[in-house]
């Protein structure tokens, strides 16, 4: 007898809002409003509010099983503990899991967002039929996800694949955490901006900081920028830097890289190629991808519901 499917909730929680989609197979079935983040005064409140949305997806959705929530912060997955939420006032040391689930009637599991992330495309997306996958999220900071082995991999403290906290200059750049060069103190969207700025004053040029996102120069670098090709490849040789290291340490069938940087596509990932061939052996890079992630802004949503459905599944 066939297996029956059940729908989840993904919840992908961010600093600015929470966004809400019912998903079934790794298909997204519907999405709900997002709710803005900063309109409720502590967690409970936004909890509340999670989980009123829930029911009214229910009404529609008979059959979800479950919830997932990715959240961009530390978090201890078996308990379901939020530890802190750096972007986000008052979230420290919250039970998401116990309140979620005591208040909306569903088993609920929560997840850091890159590993969230990662999960939607092991499990439905680039990285589809692969065993061992890193996935990372390039945005304002820098997020990771490690899949060994077909397995989810969280570290003795559920804080494994921080890749933006690698230093890959062991006198650079300060880190949050006293780490000297940290890869997201590059390779950020802000760090991307300023080092365009600097480079075009060095060209006599004046650019601000809003001239350079990194959509900007990516448009720029398309149109034959010269400058702003430059600045591609030393943004492909910081983070290739960092991906060759990772893959002499793991080894891994392909690097999944997603989130906005990302979006200038062969501008980033062909030197980013070309520098991470350099840096490893050719057995190495012989079975090694280097792969754009198939999911956007509905990664989050995806790779939380397909967490949900696997604990529902048991």
């Amino acid at each position: 007898m066939a297996e029956t499917l059940h729908s989840s909730v993904g919840i992908d929680f961010g600093g600015t809002s929470v966004k809400l989609g019912v998903c079934r197979g790794g298909e997204l079935l519907c999405t709900d409003d997002p709710i803005p983040t900063a309109a409720f005064a502590g967690p409970n409140a936004l909890i509340g509010e999670m989980a009123a949305r829930v029911a009214k997806l229910r009404e529609k959705h008979p059959d979800i099983a479950a919830i997932g929530v990715g959240v961009p912060g530390l978090v201890d997955f078996e308990r379901g503990f939020v530890h802190e939420l750096t972007n986000v006032p008052g979230w420290k040391h919250v039970p998401l899991k116990t309140l979620l689930s005591e208040k909306s009637g569903l088993p609920v599991v929560v997840e850091n967002d890159a590993n969230a992330m990662a999960w939607a495309e092991f499990r439905y997306g680039a990285a589809s039929g692969l065993r061992n996958v890193v996935a990372l999220t390039l945005g304002t900071g820098i997020g990771g996800g490690l899949i060994l082995n077909g397995q989810m991999f969280r570290g003795s403290c559920d804080s494994a694949g921080e890749i933006g906290q690698m230093s890959i200059h062991f006198d650079g750049r300060p880190g949050h955490y006293g780490n000297l060069g940290a890869l997201e103190k590059y390779t950020g969207n802000q760090q991307i901006a300023e080092h365009a700025v600097a480079r075009y004053a060095e060209a006599g040029i004046r650019k601000e900081i809003s001239d350079c996102t990194p959509k900007a120069i990516a448009d720029a670098a398309a149109a034959g920028d010269d400058i702003a090709r430059g600045v591609w490849g030393e943004v492909a040789d910081w983070l290739g830097t960092a991906l060759a290291s990772i893959a002499w340490l793991l080894n891994p069938d392909a690097f999944v890289i997603g989130g906005g940087v990302a979006q200038a596509g062969d501008l980033i990932f062909d030197p980013l190629k070309r520098r991470v061939q350099s840096m490893v052996s050719a057995v190495v890079w012989e079975r090694l991808q280097i792969l754009p992630a198939r999911f956007s802004n509905e990664a989050g949503i995806i790779g939380n519901a397909a967490l949900a459905d696997d604990l529902a599944r048991g």
